[in-house]
Parts: C-alpha cells; sequence; structure tokens
C-alpha cells in the first residue's frame, strides 16, 4: 500500500530550483537541507501515512519565514512545534524567529478545526509554486510580474499535477487568495485538475488589512472547509 506520505516525501527531498528566472529574482531551497529533510519525513509520516484522498487548499508561494525555513506550508518553526509537535533544530536560527501573518492565521483555523492531527488528515496545504520567492530581499509572488508568471508556469503546472498524485479529492480545492483564484483557474482551465474551486481571501490579508474582523474571517474558513468535505 503507498500511501499519500510515500509520495509525498521523495517528491520534497528532491525538488530543485528552477534556473530561468528573471535577473533579480531570488528563490529559496530549504529541502536540500538534511534538517528540512527530517522534518519532511516526519512530518508527513506523522499526519499523511494513510491512502486517504485530500481537499488541496493552494496558496501562492511560500514565504521566506514559513516554508522557506520549515518546508511544510504556512508553518514556521515555532508553529510546527506548537501545534504538530515536531521539535526542531530550526527554532535556534536567526530568520525562524521572525513572525509570519500567513502561518499565524492558518493555524487558528487549524486549532478550530479540531487540531492538527485532524485538519491534516482531510486536508493538503500546499502552493501553486511550491518555493520561496524573493527580490530585494522581502517576499516576492509569482504573478507579480509577467516574465515570472511565464517562466514559472512549467514549473507550476508540473507542481500541481505531481503533488495531485499523492492522493487528492478531485471534487474541490480551496484557493487561498483573490488574485491567485485568477491563476488557479487559468490552470485548472488548461489542466481540469478540479471540479470546482472556492476561494477565501488570502491569511495575510486577513491579518495585515482586516486584523480586527479575524473572528469573522475565521469562522468564514472553519464553515468553507466543512462545506467541502460534506460535498464529497
Amino acid at each position: 500500500m503507498t500511501t499519500f506520505a510515500d509520495r509525498a516525501i521523495p517528491y520534497y527531498h528532491t525538488l530543485t530550483a528552477p534556473t530561468n528566472l528573471p535577473p533579480g529574482l531570488g528563490v529559496m531551497n530549504p529541502y536540500q537541507e538534511p534538517a528540512v529533510q527530517a522534518i519532511v519525513s516526519e512530518f508527513y509520516g506523522k499526519f499523511y501515512n494513510d491512502t486517504t484522498p485530500r481537499v488541496f487548499v493552494l496558496g501562492i508561494n511560500p514565504g521566506r519565514f514559513g516554508a522557506g525555513v520549515t518546508g511544510i506550508s504556512f508553518t514556521t518553526p515555532q508553529n510546527l512545534d506548537r501545534y504538530c509537535g515536531i521539535a526542531n533544530s530550526l527554532l535556534d536560527t536567526g530568520p525562524s524567529r521572525r513572525p509570519e501573518l500567513s502561518s499565524r492565521f492558518i493555524y487558528q483555523v487549524v486549532d478550530a478545526f479540531g487540531g492538527a492531527g485532524d485538519f491534516y488528515g482531510r486536508f493538503f496545504l500546499t502552493s501553486l509554486f511550491p518555493l520561496a520567492l524573493t527580490k530585494d530581499g522581502k517576499n516576492y509572488n509569482f504573478y507579480d510580474d509577467r516574465l515570472t508568471t511565464d517562466a514559472l508556469w512549467p514549473a507550476i503546472t508540473e507542481a500541481v499535477r505531481t503533488q495531485t498524485g499523492f492522493g487528492y479529492d478531485r471534487r474541490v480545492a480551496v484557493c487561498l487568495g483573490r488574485k491567485n483564484e485568477t491563476y488557479l483557474h487559468r490552470l485548472n482551465d488548461q489542466q481540469g485538475f478540479f471540479d470546482r474551486i472556492v476561494t477565501l481571501d488570502h491569511p495575510r490579508y486577513i491579518l495585515q488589512y482586516k486584523a480586527k474582523s479575524v473572528a469573522t474571517y475565521l469562522d468564514r474558513y472553519i464553515t468553507t472547509l466543512h462545506d467541502c468535505l460534506d460535498a464529497q
């Protein structure tokens, strides 16, 4: 029996950065680090060691203080330890001490859903492009300029195609981010990965611009996630 974890772990352990990025753009590939490879193996072995199809929840591309450090989507070293029960040496490194708004909100969602075991037992958090992008020392999105989008589009297509092979429920996907929705729909129109896509506001947007309404957005997330499961 080949599990979700059996497929996911080798993918991340062998993930390579593209070589065709436009000038001035950086890419972070933590998956070449032994500490991150150990985290990936432990995380997927703990939460995905089965053949249950997951509902995909897709962001844009990782941030440099979340998956750019840990290799786990929307997960800082602190949240990996606190919510997932995975102690890690990354807690002692400088960049890991920086907060990431997206991770903070996502783990409020995970906690409200019932905890990491319940959440990851039904959902797979990932991104259209699996590696963190940087420009001028800041996070950068694959859609922030057309040259980058065009350069990465084949890699994005292949990343989503490969990850659906881990074991996914094609009937619905959750898109994080209103602008991201445009690109996920374009991808889906080309490739037919999902029957239906529902969109939620991006976690960073919520905490950066709608902090007073976090409870409302949290309820919206939980309701949407349960609706996706009920529709199965």
